[in-house]
């Protein structure tokens, strides 16, 4: 264990609002699936109904929770060409992960709770408990992983539905999966933790490691629990949880067209869209590597319910929204829709690609001529490009697009702009933690860097 004072301070209201965040998480999720299907779909309202226990536990949607998981693990183990390895940990050691081969590999991921990387720090080190966090090195090349895994997925799902596999039953078991993944997420936090215990000093991870046994099984004492070659929370932070995600909206189309004879053209376009973001962050897998989730955060519950459980089923909520809840949309206003999501696109991956190009190499051409400040560190923050626009343009781009997944839902209800609203409070807290890491970093070179830029997420707003 750390010494006292190593340690991080206490997040999330320490020990009573991590007890809390773990019934809390949980419950808003089964209030999601539960008023989705119900008439009124109210989401401050109460649920339609309390699912008795029968209705939530199901062998078979337990078996089907870790055939799913199997799969992908499968998945995952298969040979990698192209290896990179990680951030330098405490005992100046770096893991090795295999990844997508992508030429200038660029971007982030939201995935709540997945974090994106801090934004500001242009050539991107970060210092975590006092270890200097130095950018990635490609060691070899060849095929993709993660964006292999979606492939090979879509590949055997469709050979599975032309084989006869009822996937438009799925919707049906969305209560009994989403209990299952919970627990799952429960009991694998708790092996986690137990793995902990015994882990060297120098696998901790800095936050995880208070002592206090409730906030630590939440937050994870362990920062890259390992066995052998497979890391556990890199697996998990992508792939099942992602590729559940764009697998549960195909199976809520399948079951539109076969109620209403074809799917919906708003259903095309939030299966379309959010497959588009799935499959960004799978092709552009390197980048998860310089995130807060991976150099950070141990993994414990919070990253474990959230990439197992509520990235699948309730990033979903939209395509369930309107499966019970179907919502006419013309060409015209699905093109103006298209334009929206295209443009938060557009910013979150010039945003993003920007950054990994100077981050890489300062002297690149596409780079060379943006202006920059220089810090005690050594470091430059760039203050021109998109970065000079707001501090976080890829938070910008990414809200843009939660927008675009949300309307073609129609205004009449609130819930499916739930991912909306709470994106928009994650991405909040999430900016002024890495504000408060930036300014103790950088001191008066970020002073500097906010003047020039003053708008934090949205310009002249925010």
């Amino acid at each position: 264990m750390a010494p006292q004072g190593s340690r991080a301070e206490l997040e999330f209201g320490g020990p009573l609002g991590a007890a809390a965040l773990m019934l809390l998480l949980p419950a808003t999720m089964f209030h999601l699936l539960l008023v989705a299907r119900s008439g009124p779909a109210r989401l401050l309202g109460p649920p339609p109904y309390l699912p008795e226990l029968e209705e939530l536990w199901s062998p078979w949607a337990l078996l089907l929770c870790l055939t799913w998981l199997g799969l992908q693990a499968a998945l995952y183990l298969l040979p990698a060409r192209k290896v990179a390895e990680g951030q330098e940990l405490k005992d100046k050691s770096r893991l090795r992960y295999p990844i997508n081969d992508v030429g200038g590999s660029t971007g982030s991921l939201h995935t709540p709770p997945p974090s994106t990387p801090s934004i500001a720090t242009t050539l991107c080190t970060r210092e975590v408990a006092g270890v200097t966090l130095r950018k990635l090195k490609c060691l070899t090349n060849g095929s993709g992983q993660g964006f292999q895994a979606l492939v090979l997925t879509a590949l055997l799902v469709g050979l599975g539905v032309s084989a006869g596999l009822p996937l438009s039953a799925l919707p049906e078991m969305l209560l009994p999966l989403a209990f299952a993944a919970t627990l799952t997420a429960f009991i694998f936090s708790l092996l986690l933790y137990l793995k902990a215990l015994v882990a060297p000093a120098s696998a901790l991870a800095p936050g995880g490691n208070s002592g206090n046994p409730i906030y630590d099984f939440f937050l994870g004492r362990e920062l890259n629990p390992r066995i052998c070659s497979f890391d556990f929370k890199y697996f998990c932070e992508l792939r099942p949880g992602l590729i559940g995600w764009v697998l549960i909206n195909l199976a809520l189309l399948m079951q539109e067209a076969e109620l209403r004879g074809s799917p919906s053209l708003a259903m095309w376009l939030v299966n379309g869209f959010q497959l588009l973001y799935v499959g960004d962050a799978l092709w552009h897998e390197e980048a998860v590597l310089t995130t807060m989730d991976i150099i950070h955060d141990g993994f414990g519950f919070m990253l474990a319910f959230g990439d197992l459980a509520w990235v699948p089923f309730t990033y979903s909520l939209q395509a369930q929204f309107l499966l019970y809840h179907p919502e006419p949309l013309g060409l015209p206003l699905a093109s103006v829709i298209c334009l929206i999501n295209a443009v938060g696109y557009y910013i979150f991956r010039g945003a993003n690609s920007q950054k990994n190009t100077f981050r890489k190499n300062p002297s690149d051409p596409r780079v060379a001529d943006l202006e920059t400040i220089s810090t005690a560190t050594g470091r430059r923050l760039l203050v021109s490009g998109w970065w000079g626009m707001v501090r976080h343009p890829n938070y910008l781009g990414d809200l843009i697009m939660a927008l675009a997944w949300s309307l073609p839902c129609g205004v009449s209800h609130l819930l499916p702009y739930f991912y909306l609203l709470y994106f928009t409070a994650l991405l909040v807290h999430r900016e002024a933690r890495d504000e408060q890491q930036c300014l103790q970093k950088y001191g008066l070179a970020w002073h500097a860097y906010c003047r020039r830029v003053p708008y934090r997420i949205v310009p002249y707003i925010y």
